[in-house]
């Protein structure tokens, strides 16, 4: 990862190091049309939920329907409407290195899963398809409180997780659980069908770690994405599991950035905060 970056410094080639975000441009909305502001209520909420507050964007977030909305984007991957916004709150304060900002998933219970299929472009691609379902084993396959199962469908009745595929840069976006239910969707973009199952594995992850509570490891330093910037704790502060590195984990998967070298496994510390929190 080191080399990786300090050739992204000296070149701005931006492909070989990837961030969970669309492209700014991909995600922007026209400040003229758009009936949400950011405000600055809007941007001491997102702080006392120990959210970095800097960089808000407003965007059209196209929901299971078809149909769009107007929602924050938050850090880059995390989706918010306005009515999610004002009902989010934090329980019992920050528990984990990879910290939570709302209420963790209830637990013991499965998750249901649906991996979209079909001819439209929300289908996920064969690439998208092989890292949702590698992504789902190496979750099973640690034994959690909360495990899940994964159907490949066009019909999203039951889901509680639907993954779909969407046109723009490579990465994901995805958001945080509420009244015990994990976030209803993941959005793979379309960037990722010329990377590999590994890197797909990963995002899908990472995105779906977003979902049951995981914030960034890197919240500190967001050193994965080459940066020196913290993305605060508004004062709640982010309580270390036993265990795990107080600094960088260069390769967790809930960093805040990833490479195109992924392997779409958890290394050791992921396991340990995962076994924390379920």
């Amino acid at each position: 990862m080191e080399n990786i970056k300090s050739f992204l410094a000296l070149s701005c080639i931006a492909l070989t190091l990837l961030s969970c975000n669309k492209e700014d441009e991909a995600v922007q909305t026209n400040a003229d049309t758009a009936s949400l502001k950011v405000t600055q209520d809007v941007l001491n909420k997102i702080s006392s939920l120990s959210l970095n507050n800097k960089d808000v964007q407003v965007i059209k977030n196209t929901k299971l329907d078809g149909t769009t909305e107007d929602a924050f984007l938050i850090e880059g991957c995390i989706v918010m409407t306005e009515d999610q916004l004002k009902k989010a709150d934090l329980h019992g304060g920050i528990t984990t290195e990879q910290y939570r900002t709302t209420n963790l998933v209830s637990a013991p219970r499965t998750i249901r899963v649906v991996g979209l299929t079909g001819t439209g472009t929300s289908a996920l691609s064969t690439n998208m398809r092989n890292g949702l379902q590698a992504a789902i084993n190496r979750y099973n396959n640690l034994g959690l409180s909360i495990n899940f199962t994964l159907t490949f469908s066009s019909s999203t009745s039951g889901a509680n997780i639907v993954v779909r595929r969407q046109t723009g840069s490579a990465g994901g976006v995805a958001g945080f659980p509420s009244g015990g239910n994990p976030y209803n969707s993941v959005t793979l973009y379309s960037g990722l069908d010329s990377y590999s199952t590994n890197v797909n594995a990963h995002v899908a992850a990472h995105e779906i770690g977003h979902c049951i509570g995981l914030r960034h490891t890197d919240w500190f330093s967001r050193q994965s994405c080459g940066q020196n910037s913290n993305e605060g704790t508004a004062g709640v502060g982010a309580v270390h599991i036993p265990g795990t590195p107080t600094g960088y984990d260069a390769t967790s998967y809930m960093r805040a950035c990833f490479s195109s070298s992924e392997t779409g496994a958890f290394n050791a510390n992921d396991i340990t905060a995962l076994n924390y929190l379920y």
